[in-house]
């Protein structure tokens, strides 16, 4: 396993859609690429969105297919993972994708104001326990305002009602339009209704929660970047389906 996890890092370091930069090289040098990922790297000015906590690239690389019109970057910090998607990628010759490994809370060192038009947030760890590691908690919400256009559109797709909940409170405390909101994807959205990105694409983990009879939720919401966010005050029920293993399969 860890001759594999190797090999994969070398692999890494030969792909070309690929970025990786030490903590210690951004410090003392800056991504070049900071603001001008369209100008050097895609080479047109469509928009950029980005799937933070990609895993291994399954919905960076769907949606990509599903809009060659957009560019899509998407940012982990394990490496083993990002490499399935990224060989996927390259295998197909989609020009529209790449992918960054990094911790998110240095995305502002990667992206300047404005540059980014979508966040896509798949299956996050709803983290019950700790308000700011939640993916869109307020914090994150200040993270994303460094990078993101006005009028933004934030997707999060989630196996779990406490996050969907929870999320839901943000916009309304916020007064983040909602655009789309559903506590079951599948059965509001069938297949039949496509082209909708939220149903074409299925990750791995996803297929599992809906073997095991766990509904799926979407909500997309508009985000304005603003220097502060309120954090919602209310109670949420805790998800009661740890015992399917949940932590084991993530």
């Amino acid at each position: 396993m860890a001759k594999n996890k190797l090999q994969k890092f070398a692999d890494m370091t030969t792909f070309p859609h690929v970025f990786q930069y030490p903590f210690a090289v951004l410090q003392e040098k800056g991504f070049e690429m900071r603001g001008r990922w369209n100008e050097l790297f895609f080479k047109n000015t469509h928009p950029i969105v980005l799937e933070l906590g990609c895993g291994k690239g399954e919905y960076t690389v769907g949606l990509a297919r599903c809009f060659p019109d957009k560019n899509f970057i998407g940012v982990d910090i394990k490496g083993a993972r990002i490499w399935t998607g990224a060989k996927q990628a390259l295998e197909e010759g989609l020009p529209n994708v790449a992918f960054l490994r990094t911790h998110i809370e240095l995305l502002a060192q990667f992206f300047a104001a404005g540059e980014v038009a979508e966040i896509w947030i798949t299956f996050p760890d709803p983290q019950m326990n700790k308000t700011n590691k939640r993916m869109t908690s307020a914090r994150f919400m200040q993270l994303y305002s460094k990078i993101i256009v006005p009028q933004a559109l934030i997707h999060l797709k989630t196996d779990s009602m406490f996050m969907f909940a929870y999320t839901q409170a943000m916009a309304r405390v916020n007064c983040f339009p909602v655009v789309v909101e559903s506590v079951d994807l599948y059965h509001d959205y069938p297949s039949d209704d496509r082209p909708f990105a939220p149903t074409q694409i299925q990750t791995f983990y996803e297929k599992q929660w809906r073997e095991r009879g766990i509904d799926i939720k979407y909500l997309c919401f508009v985000m304005e970047p603003r220097e502060t966010y309120i954090e919602p005050e209310i109670d949420i029920a805790r998800d009661d389906y740890r015992s399917f293993g949940r932590s084991a399969v993530r």
